[in-house]
This record gives structure tokens, sequence and C-alpha cells, in this order.
């Protein structure tokens, strides 16, 4: 028998004269014993026949056989029906009509009436589609029978007989009085449909369903994406897709999130989920209006369990077999729409079973007989048609000699454990995780550990984390996670309860902004509650250790709140609430109000705040109301991981306790930039007013000078701060202020300014003296290494003087480059000094050894530009992440970071060896001539003594030396005068001493302009040794040269 539409029409019309199945009306009970009034048991509406065609196409809301919101309040709500209601012989809810398998096609439909069904009808009208009862109130009842359906406008406009689930299918209605209503007609079926039983044959009743859905996989494997394609044949509209989680009752909406995309264009529509895990398998709805009817299509998604989801306990474990004979091992499962079985290898002397806990499956392993060695252990979860999941657990037997820690029964009960080993001891009771404890090398045991976390808290984890991925409703869930909040925040007592409270909030905050939720007051009070609670929470026993796993724990903190705290709606403002860490007070402004925003805290110390009504002006001009919030947070820059960004840096600083957080929201949008004035009261030091930059060092946050700006207060005491954006300031207190000397500035300018002249200079004499000055190797060192770092520190000062014309800040790349030029450059400079340095050390040891060109050169450039670009490159790869390579404000390298010593570090070492052959040299210089030779001698030894230091201690940097007491005094301008002139006018200083100051040279510029003799008054240096150290006549360089081949 065939029950598609047409026949199924016919077969209505006929029925009532036949005694033909439709249902028996004679005194109903719902299961609440009201039975409904006589002559109104029943009352049937006609099929849709010269309908209104307006009526039909009223298809505003989903049918309920897919989830739906609440139906529309009217003047009656649901009654007194059943909670699985369903139709049924002679009464409601005492009978489930059976649902067939769904087939191929995957839609729903109405199944064909059964036998107990096919009882003679008691109708007013002679056409009875609709079935319907009344109860003690006069309500109406009614659902269809099969082959027809409610139109969607009908179930738009009366509420279901059922309580109002979310999952409920549209199939009974209520309706206050007999108004004419109408069961459609479902479109008939192409082919196949869907199979019930009527009196033992099989029919087909489902009508034709709009649309195919595919999947590129039932079976999707951790982190694959999955893919469903709905392919449609009619119009279709108010689309939705739905998941329902294995034993779930309820399905959950999928909406775009992290994971989820959903895309749609003309007759198809898709559903992509990215790396899908065990909380994405289910079954998935798409749910569409097509016809008037409100269509399911359903798709079943399997995906395996991965190694993480397995949770071992233990994970290893130490055992003395004289001790423990015997041990348990088990491996837990979530639950999961696979069938799992486990089996343990080896297995012998063991003895394995299982139990279900908490939504888990655990397998157990009894080992009744220890192992004589080292073990490993292996659960081997397998699912039809998978391959299976292996899980190890090592199992290390402790043998005679052996370091062990000894049994402890004090807190947990700790087994004898060797030396190296980690403990396990499970979590109580609604926990999960694991207490784990240390057994140190020398047998004492360590701290315990405990990752025990709340299976509660765990829960509104998961719920939010999933909420940001794209599963469920926002505004609904939301406001009730947040109330839970406070209950579990009380309740945390170990370090990961703290993290896992602190990613929840995190996921709320990354929903909200996305969804752009505005919250009540309640769920605000909430979160401050919360937020109060967290910090409070014991520094020693709970922040110290999950910033030990965590070091930004506080910044998730801070942003979490920023981003809630702000989301209050409007008419639930003004707000204010206060607690002993958390004071917020929320103000709503109209269109045009007359001055600008000024608030003030009674916080230790003083805190107030004023926002011009100039940076209001543009909010204003909208016509739009204004809500600024303004929150005070005790103690969090206490918890703040202690980064620092451009500018700061020093670990002295101190913090006066509070926090202050801004924002603004004109409409639905929030606003970052605005000037605002800051007081911090009763502060001692040097302020520098920062904010908290969640930006810098790869995304964990840090402290920022940038836009703020600290200002002479009325008060000496107080700090005050002008910053130009709105976020979570505060101010860093240091005790020394860095000293700013606009005349220090002028006087390295003109000192640069001359050295790079000095040095151009002498580039142009070795241009015209090179030839004759490099006759022999020692020249040729010398004058190679002085002419390559002339080129570096050229090329160094050129850069620096030039980098403040530059934008500064990380952003800029001139500016980047630029400092690493700079950073370069000058260690290229100290390393060629420290090549010159070598060899002349080497020439005063091995006086009459001769080093080979095609050997040195190369060790010279090696040395002098491969050591500093590395020291540059790796500087710069490591401290610009974090924020810390430039210093605000200029092109060069952050002064209180660990960039800058890259720099110093280095320069400081090679003028250190720089120095020693300087003294080798004045040694050899001085040692036999002032004990052994005549007055005129010692006079002439002193005076290559002093020519000494003159040529080398510019050659040889040494007046870099004097950085330290800049890095040392903080408050003293001395040093840094004496600093920066005699290291800026270093140029001028190489070109006297190093350059013209060379017999050489002297005698080639005389020869080329004035073609005569040089004096011998100005010595060359290392002939000057030569000739006070043997006691002869000062050889020439030629016959230096003969003498040594």
């Amino acid at each position: 028998m065939v029950c598609s539409a047409a026949p199924l029409l016919l077969l209505a019309m006929t029925l009532p004269l036949m005694g033909s199945p439709v249902v028996q009306a004679s005194q109903p009970v719902s299961e609440t014993g009201v039975r409904p009034r006589k002559g109104l048991q029943r009352r049937q509406w006609g099929p849709l026949v010269g309908r209104d065609k307006a009526w039909d196409e009223r298809i505003d809301r989903p049918f309920p056989a897919c989830p739906i919101p609440h139906p529309p309040s009217s003047n009656f709500g649901p009654r007194s029906p059943p909670s699985a209601y369903s139709l049924a012989p002679g009464a409601w809810g005492l009978g489930q009509i059976p649902r067939p398998k769904a087939s191929r096609a995957s839609g729903r439909c109405w199944p064909c009436p059964p036998s107990f069904l096919r009882q003679p009808a008691h109708s007013l009208f002679p056409l009875s589609v609709t079935e319907c009862h009344v109860n003690h109130e006069g309500y109406f009842y009614c659902a269809c029978v099969s082959g027809y359906q409610w139109n969607t406008s009908i179930c738009l406009h009366h509420p279901p007989c059922q309580s109002p689930h979310n999952h409920q299918p549209c199939d009974c209605l209520i309706f206050s009085h007999p108004e004419p209503g109408y069961c459609q007609l479902l479109p008939p079926a192409a082919s196949e449909g869907h199979e019930s039983l009527l009196q033992g044959s099989t029919v087909t009743c489902l009508p034709a369903v709009p649309g195919i859905l595919s999947l590129n996989s039932e079976l999707q494997m951790p982190g694959n994406t999955l893919s469903l394609t709905l392919l449609l044949s009619q119009e279709a509209t108010n689309l939705s897709w739905f998941l329902r989680h294995p034993r779930s009752p309820s399905p959950i909406l999928l909406q775009p999130g992290t994971q989820v995309s959903v895309t749609s264009s003309q007759g198809q529509a898709a559903l992509s989920i990215a790396n899908m895990s065990r909380h994405w398998a289910g079954e998935y709805m798409s749910c569409f209006e097509a016809q008037g009817f409100r269509w399911s299509l359903h798709k079943v998604v399997k995906v395996p369990l991965k190694a993480t989801d397995v949770a071992r306990l233990p994970d290893r474990l130490s055992i003395s077999c004289a001790t423990s004979p015997g041990f348990q091992l088990s491996c837990c499962i979530p639950s999961t729409n696979l069938v799992y079985t486990a089996a343990w290898r080896p297995g012998e002397g063991s003895r394995a079973f299982s139990f279900n806990a908490s939504g888990s499956a655990c397998f157990v392993l009894a080992v009744q007989r220890c192992p004589a060695a080292d073990t490993t252990y292996t659960c081997d979860l397998q699912s039809p048609g998978l391959a299976p999941l292996r899980v190890p657990i090592s199992i290390t037997i402790i043998q005679d000699g052996d370091i062990t820690c000894p049994e402890d029964s004090s807190v947990l009960t700790w087994n004898v454990t060797k030396a190296g080993h980690v403990a396990q001891a499970p979590c109580p009771e609604g926990k999960r995780g694991a207490v784990r404890r240390l057994c140190r090398a020398d047998g004492v045991w360590g701290p315990i550990n405990s990752s025990c976390t709340d299976m509660r808290l765990l829960a509104l984890f998961n719920r939010a984390k999933l909420l940001q991925a794209g599963q469920g409703r926002p505004a609904e869930e939301v406001p009730q996670i947040l109330a839970q909040l406070p209950g579990q925040a009380a309740e945390a007592s170990s370090p990961s309860d703290l993290l896992i409270l602190l990613s929840t909030m995190k996921y709320l905050a990354n929903v909200v902004a996305k969804a752009r939720i505005q919250l009540d007051r309640s769920a605000l009070k909430n979160l401050l509650i919360t937020t109060d609670k967290v910090l409070d929470m014991d520094t020693g026993s709970l922040w110290t250790l999950a910033q030990a796993w965590k070091p930004w724990a506080a910044s998730t903190l801070l942003l979490a709140v920023e981003t809630l705290a702000c989301s209050l709606r409007l008419q639930d403002q003004p707000f204010a609430f206060s607690l002993p860490n958390v004071l917020q007070q929320s103000q709503l402004f109209g269109p045009t109000f007359p001055a600008g925003y000024s608030i003030s805290f009674s916080t230790q110390p003083p805190l107030q705040a004023q926002i011009p009504r100039l940076s209001l002006a543009p909010l204003v001009l909208n016509g739009t109301e204004i809500s600024i919030t303004s929150l005070v947070l005790r103690k969090l820059d206490h918890l703040l991981p202690s980064n620092y960004g451009q500018g700061l840096g020093d670990s002295l600083y101190a913090t006066p306790g509070l926090v202050l957080v801004i924002s603004i929201m004109a409409g639905d949008r929030a606003f970052s930039q605005g000037e605002v004035i800051m007081d911090f009261g009763n502060m001692d030091g040097s302020p520098h007013c920062v904010f908290w930059d969640h930006n810098l060092f790869q995304g964990k946050g840090g402290w920022s000078k940038e836009g703020c700006q600290a200002q002479a207060a009325s008060a000496s005491p107080t700090a005050r701060c002008l910053c130009q954006h709105l976020t979570a300031f505060s101010v860093l207190m240091s005790p020394h202020a860095a000293p700013e000397e606009p005349a220090l500035a002028l006087l390295t300018q003109v000192g640069l300014g001359a050295s790079i002249l000095a040095l151009l200079v002498c580039l142009g004499v070795y241009r015209l003296v090179w030839r004759v000055v490099v006759r022999n190797k020692v020249a040729y060192f010398r004058h190679a290494a002085l002419l390559n770092m002339v080129l570096c520190l050229l090329a160094a000062d050129t850069c620096f003087l030039g980098s403040p014309l530059l934008p500064p800040g990380p952003r800029s790349p001139l500016c980047l480059a630029a400092a690493f030029l700079c950073h370069f450059l000058y260690l290229a400079t100290f390393f060629w000094m420290l090549a010159q340095a070598l060899v002349l050390a080497h020439q005063l040891v091995f006086v009459f050894h001769q080093l080979p060109k095609h050997r040195v050169l190369p060790l010279m450039v090696l040395l002098g530009y491969l050591c500093p670009l590395g020291f540059a490159g790796v500087t710069l790869g490591l401290y610009l992440p974090q924020g810390q390579y430039l210093r605000e404000g200029a092109c060069w390298l952050d002064g209180k970071g660990g960039a800058f010593y890259t720099f110093v570090g280095p320069v400081l070492a090679i003028v250190g060896v720089n120095g020693l052959v300087l003294a080798m040299a004045l040694l050899k210089l001085l040692r036999p001539s002032l004990s052994e030779g005549p007055p005129a001698e010692k006079r002439q030894a002193l005076l290559g003594v002093i020519k000494a230091l003159l040529i080398l201690t510019p050659i040889f940097g040494l007046t870099w030396g004097l950085g330290l007491a800049t890095l040392l005094e903080e408050v003293s301008t001395v040093p840094h005068y004496i600093f920066t002139i005699l290291n800026t006018f270093q140029g001028v200083f190489i070109l006297l001493f190093g350059c013209l100051m060379d017999r050489k040279v002297q005698e080639a510029l005389r020869k080329r302009f004035c073609c005569a003799q040089a004096p011998n008054t100005t010595i060359s240096l290392v002939s000057s040794w030569l000739q006070i150290l043997k006691g002869v006549p000062r050889p020439s360089p030629e016959d230096m040269g003969t003498a040594r081949s």
C-alpha cells in the first residue's frame, strides 16, 4: 500500500464514509488526569484547498522539526500535556507513534497511521486531517495526521503543546478557540521514501525532500577538516546547522567561529569545521524552510580518539617488588559515539576489567605479579575499522642498591620511589588530573605539584572554548557561564584551577567581543565578583605556581576583564559596583553634555582621571549616547610579569598597586583614542607613565610608555600622567632619573661632524701615500687594519648622526635598519682595533718572526666583519620580537634591555685586551732604557711612551672604557660630558695621531708636495720600539724586512 501525497488525499476524502482510520476521540485522558469536555474532544480542519496565497508564503519561523527559538508570547502558554507528547489511542502521551529509521534521503516526515489508529472518527467535518483534544481550561491541542504537517505560519503564531524545549517538533499546537486552521499536504515523493509498518505491510510515506546533504567522510580523523554540503532543488530560507552530541538530547546551534565556517550561494550551502576532535562528533543537521515546510537532513560523523584524549594513571611508575608485589594501571577515555575495547600487553599474570565513572570509560589492569625488570605496558584501544590507539605506561623496577625516596603518608600516600622519578597519586573525587611529586637524585622528596582541576570548572572551560569555536548561542550561554564562575573561583584550590578559570574568562571575552554581546547587571556583577576573588587568591600557593607554568596569566586576566567590563547594556547604566579589589563606575551621557568626564576613586594611593571635552567632541557630533567605564583593579600590577618595553626595563621600578582601565563605547563601537589625564597621589620617585600593551613580547604583554608622558602636578607627591589613548594604565616609579642635557646632544652632533670630516681627510691621505707606506708586511698589516677601521667608523658616525632624522619606533623599517647598521659598524670598528692590537702584540713578542700575508689578512677580515655581523644579527633576532631592541624615541639599541649589552660587552672586552697590549708595549719601551741608559735616552724613551699613548689610545679605542662610568653613575653629568668629548672626536684623533704622525706618511706627503726629506724627529712606532729595545741605531722599515727574511 502506497500512501504518497495524491493517494493519501483521495484516501483522506473517502475514509470518513468507510470508517477509515482516523484517530478516535472518545474521552481521551492526559497524564495530568484532565479530561476534555464532551462535544469538543476533537475538531478537524480541512486540507489546504482554496487558501489565500499570502497565507502559504508566511514562513517567518522555522518548522520545529529542527531546533527553534521559543514561540512568541500570547495570552496563553503551554499547558499540561506530557513531556513526551505524541499521538496515541484515546489519550495524549500514553505512547509514542513509532518513528521509522531514516532513509537514505535523510528527510523527516510523519509516519503512516498504525493499526490502532484505524478507528471510526467522530468528525465535525467530512474530511479530517487534524486531531484535536480539549483540556479542562478549554484550550485545543491539535496535531496533523500522517501525510500532513502544519504550515510554518501556523507554527509561528501558536505555541507548542509541550513545554518549550528547543528540540521538540511542531507536531502539536495549542489554540485558544476553534478558529480555522489547516494542516498542509506534504509534497509527493519522486521515488523511494520513508518506510514504516502498517498492519504488517511496508509502505512509503516520505515526501520529496528539496535538498541533498553530502559529507566528505563519515569518519573524520583528528585534525582534519569536516565539509558538509547542502544542494537545494527549491528556493530555501532560514537555513541553520545543528550538532547533536552522542547521548545528548538537545542539538546545538552551529555558528561561525574559530573552527566553524558557514557559506552559502545560489542553490548551495556548506558547513566547514577545522581541526576536528571528539568534541565535534555526533549527528549533524541541516534545517531549512522550503515549499512552506521546515525540512531537516542528517549526517552522523564519527571522530576517533587521539592519544591526548586518554588519561593514564599513572603515566609512569617506579615500584619495589619487595614492598609492592602488585599494582594497578588504568587508561580512561571520554564518552564518544565509537565503541572502544581495551587489550593490555603484556597481560600474563594480570586481571583486566573496566568501569564507567563521570562520563568516562576506564580500563584497568591489575598486575598481580611484579615483573623482574623494567617493563612498558601498553593499553591498546581498539574500535572496529580503526587502527589501534596504543598508550604506553613505563614501569621501573627498583633494584637493590638503588637510591630511593622512602614511603611518605603525611598528606597523601607516596610509595617507595626511585631517585630521579616522579611519583603520582590520583586526584580527590570530583577533580581530574594527577598529583605529582619528584624524588630527587639524593633520595629526598621534592614539593608536591597538583594539576587537579575541578570537573565542574573543566566543563565550563570546555563550554566556553566550544562557544568560541562556534557551538552554541553566545547571547544565552555567556551569562549562564558567568553566573557559575564566582562559585568556582571561591573553590579554586590548585594552580590548575586558577589557570583554567582565567582561560575560561578569556574565551568568554573573545566571544563577547566578536558577537558584540551586551551584558546585563547580573552578568557584569558576576564577572566583577569573580575578578575580585581571583585577585584575592593566595599569591604563594596559587599565583606563584600558576605563573611558573604561564608567566602571562595575569595579562590574560586583565585582557578578559577589559573586554567584558565595557560590555554593559546601555539600559543598565549608570552602574557602580565596589569590592575590596575591584571598583567600577559606568556612566551614560546623552548626545550633549556640558563638560568633560571626571572621576575619582578613594583608593590608596588616591586616583583621579579626566577626559577633556575636546576628546569627546567627535563622539558627541555623531548624536549617539556615550558610555564611559572606569575600572580600578587592585593588586593586579604586582601580578603582571616584569616585562618592560622600549625606554623601560629597570628592575628598580615600583608600582602603586593599582591598574586603571578606561573605555568609551559609542553605540556598539569601542573607541581607543582620546586624551586622558590621571593623577596618582602620594608617589615618591621619578614617575614613568605606562600602559599595559598586550601586543608586546609576542602577545604576552608588557609595560609601554608609547603615547604617555609624565607632567608636573600641582602637588609634589602626585604623579600626573597624560596619555593619548585609552587602555589599562599605571605608573612605574624609579628612584633615579636619567640626565637629559641639551648640551650633550649638541656636543655629540658637533663631535660626530668633526670626526666625519677628519676621517674623510684620512681616506684622502691614504689615497695619496698608500703605495709608499705599505712596502713591507708589518706596515701593510698596520695600515690595512687602520684603513678598515676608518671606513667602518666613518659609516657608523654618518649613520648615527642621520638616525634622528628618521621616524623612530619598531614599526619604522628605516629606523630598524639604522640601528642595526650602527650596531654592526661600531662593533666592526672595534674588532678591527682588536686585529691591529693583536698584530702589534705579535711583533712585540716575536720581533723577528715573519707573519704570512696570505693567512693573516683573511683572518683579520673574518675577525673584523664576520664577528660583529654575528653579534648584530643575533641581537636583532632575539630582542626585536620582545620589543626590547630599540630605544624609545631613538634609532639605537634599548639602553635598559639586553640589546644594549650586546654592544657594551664586546666593546669593553676589546678595550680590555687592547689595554693589555698597550701596557705590554709601554713596558718594553721603558724597561731597558730607564734602568740602564743615560738621561738623554731616558728622555727619548719617555717621549716614545707619550707618542705611543697618543697614537694607540684612539686607535685602540681605549677612551670607550670611560663608558663604564656612565653606566654606573645615573645622576652626575660629568662622566657623560667626558665620554662624549673623547669618543665623538675619535675620528679627529685617528687622523692626527694614527695617520699624520706616522713618519712614512709624512715622508710620502713631503716627497709628493715639497720634494724634501722628512726630519728624524718623528719616528715610526714599531721602529722606535726596536731601537730602544736593542740599543742600536734605528733601522729603516726596509732593513727590518730584510733582517726578518
